[in-house]
């Protein structure tokens, strides 16, 4: 059996840590969010466990750059992982570091054999709707205007988006509030139309194996039907040669009137 190379033993293998690091980010990110009015040393913290997992996922992509076999086609096949882990010191937002660290976590889950479809996507949509709902309500708590002031009403608004119905009756104010509207929106749509997709391609191939078994089970059919056919040509064929019958009767003897046999007479 093949040995998987060092790459994929390396994936396999910090695959949970760096699960429960992004789990640690998001309540790094939460915490100060949803306690505005926590202690200096508390935000400083969260802010130092942020970079901190920020500085795991950029240690595992330099890690499995060194251990692929060709670093350009990594390169080239992981360039979200690159521009995640580049983008917060392009411009070191905290909105950056959460859209950063949801597309590492998403890259390494679909690595994961084991994750099913319907995981990720489950997971893929408790994840934005969590990081949605605190990223607006951080940058519209402190608005003039805005209409969006406690974790509630985040929430609600996240929901409404993600699923594109919109009431209206919360709605972000910023410049930055809504590019989190535009890309909950869409991030809704392509959730649901890989749903969709999902539940489509299940039908279809339930529908394909359903028709493999019937053209297996008609193949077998028609197969038991020709070997019969053969079958009763041959017996007819054996049945029709000449002498066989006369043969037959001169082995078993002649046959009383009564049924029973009788023996030769004895010269």
């Amino acid at each position: 059996m093949k040995q998987p190379s060092p790459q994929a033993r390396w994936e396999r293998r910090t695959q949970t840590p760096l699960l429960v690091l992004a789990l640690g980010f998001g309540v790094a990110y939460a915490v100060p969010i949803v306690l505005p009015d926590a202690s200096q040393a508390v935000h400083s913290a969260c802010r130092h466990a942020e970079w901190v997992v920020w500085a795991a996922f950029a240690a595992d992509y330099l890690m499995r750059l060194g251990l692929a076999d060709s670093k350009k086609a990594f390169v080239r096949t992981h360039w979200l992982d690159l521009a995640a882990v580049v983008l917060p010191m392009i411009q070191p937002l905290r909105l950056l570091r959460v859209v950063s660290t949801l597309m590492l976590v998403g890259r390494r889950a679909r690595m994961a054999p084991q994750i099913r479809l319907t995981t990720y996507v489950a997971g893929s949509v408790v994840g934005l709707l969590m990081f949605g709902s605190l990223a607006v309500l951080s940058v519209e708590r402190d608005a003039p205007e805005g209409n969006i002031k406690n974790l509630g009403d985040a929430l609600w608004w996240s929901v409404t988006t993600m699923t594109t119905v919109g009431y209206g009756d919360h709605s972000p104010t910023t410049g930055l509030g809504r590019l989190l509207a535009v890309g909950l929106m869409l991030s809704g749509i392509a959730l649901l139309g890989v749903v969709t997709a999902n539940i489509a391609a299940w039908f279809i191939s339930r529908f394909e194996r359903d028709d493999l078994v019937e053209r297996a089970q008609t193949a077998a059919i028609t197969e038991l039907t020709a070997e019969v056919r053969a079958l009763r040509a041959e017996v007819a064929r054996l049945g029709g040669q000449p002498g066989l019958g006369a043969g037959v009767g001169a082995q078993a003897g002649p046959v009383q009137a009564g049924g029973g046999a009788v023996s030769a007479p004895t010269p």
